[in-house]
């Protein structure tokens, strides 16, 4: 299974940076909120694909983990970045509290996923409530955290910087390839099992 997140890192202990005055021409760029929002919809569209699967087992293997291998890079980003972050700039960290143990959850699933094979019979349905509780969790980061993070004052977009540069060290470390459309030498060589 991909590393998972400790939340010892060396950015959890910085203080959030609150967001200096910008001129128009820089609202345009990406923040931290964007970049997590497209790390959903890319793990929401594999989910959808793997739905379709049929008897394709290598296919399934693939998908499968290329989207836990996503799921965990991005949860280790929110929990080393994002969430100590918000934690000091928001009031209502039961919100934050709660995310944590849905990464807690979908770990677990992750992990027992790493450890089976796509003909054993509950794996299928181990991803399938994956992709549940990962919906479950888009839906209210997106819909309760998100907005709180807008307006607590943080500098989204030098967070995504640093975001971006972690997430590539980690795609490294776990020996994937960043942002791929197709399927890599990377994960054709390695396999979960």
């Amino acid at each position: 299974m991909p590393r998972t997140a400790t939340a010892t890192s060396r950015t959890a202990s910085k203080s959030p940076a609150k967001a200096p005055s910008r001129s128009t021409s820089r609202k345009a760029a990406k923040t931290v909120l964007d970049m997590l929002a497209d790390d959903h919809k890319k793990v929401q569209k594999m989910f959808r694909q793997f739905e379709k699967m049929r008897d394709d087992m290598a296919a399934k293997q693939e998908l499968v983990e290329k989207c836990c291998a996503e799921l965990t890079v991005h949860a280790q980003l929110e929990e080393e970045l994002f969430y100590p972050a918000l934690r000091d700039s928001i009031k209502q960290v039961d919100l934050l509290l709660e995310a944590q143990v849905e990464h807690d959850s979908a770990k677990q699933l992750i992990e027992e996923l790493s450890s089976m094979r796509p003909d054993d019979e509950l794996y299928d349905a181990k991803f399938t409530v994956l992709g549940e509780y990962v919906k479950h969790h888009i839906e209210e980061e997106e819909k309760q955290i998100f907005p709180k993070a807008k307006r607590a004052g943080l500098d989204l977009e030098a967070m995504a910087e640093e975001a971006q540069e972690r997430k590539l060290e980690m795609q490294e470390e776990m020996g994937i390839a960043p942002e791929q459309k197709t399927r890599t030498r990377a994960s054709a060589r390695r396999s979960i099992h």
